[in-house]
């Protein structure tokens, strides 16, 4: 007869989450360390919750792309979300460089996020638009079987337009934001006042 599972094997799981739960999959925790490990290294600082802040805008925009256009949630859906965090982190990479790079040249936090919107809009909006009209063919579905790519176009482009538009907006408001709790957290264990 086997054993049964007794409270200690319980206690072997890995708690990663935050939320007082244990992980289910250590392997999906494992993949959420070694995400934020590498953006970590990319900006030289710990600003990855700056970069995912981009990717609830584009899952919005996806989901609303399938809902105007009628179409369920499916793998081929499921890979344009895939395509579309990659491209949204990107965009939130780009600010992010170089708004730390012009911080580090001297500007203020201002000044620096400003430059990075007025630099880095073009390099965003033009991989943004080659990838929305790359994926016109895919979601007019004028081929035949192409009915089956459709709502990952439909998810890519619908995406893109959310993450685009608001990327440029709200990744430097939580950058400042994140900058100001920082300077305050720092300010208030030195026993000063936030500058």
């Amino acid at each position: 007869m086997p054993k049964m599972k007794t409270k200690s094997a319980a206690k072997k799981r890995i708690w990663l989450t935050g939320s007082g739960k244990p992980v289910a999959d250590p392997d999906t925790a494992l993949a959420q360390v070694a995400a934020s490990g590498r953006l970590a290294a990319i900006v030289k600082d710990f600003k990855p919750a700056v970069i995912l802040t981009a990717l609830p805008l584009s899952f919005a925009g996806a989901f609303l792309g399938l809902l105007i256009f009628n179409l369920s949630l499916s793998i081929p859906s499921l890979i344009g979300f895939l395509m579309l965090m990659g491209l949204a982190a990107k965009n939130g990479i780009l600010l992010v460089d170089f708004a730390n790079q012009a911080r580090r040249e001297g500007l203020a936090l201002r000044e620096a996020l400003i430059e990075a919107g007025r630099v880095r809009m073009r390099p965003i909006l033009m991989t943004s638009f080659a990838m929305i009209f790359g994926m016109l063919p895919l979601a007019l579905a004028l081929g035949e079987g192409s009915e089956t790519r459709a709502p990952m176009a439909h998810a890519v482009i619908g995406g893109m337009v959310t993450s685009t538009l608001l990327t440029l907006i709200v990744v430097p408001v939580v950058y400042s934001y994140l900058e100001g709790m920082g300077a305050w957290w720092r300010a208030r264990r030195k026993g000063g006042k936030a500058v």
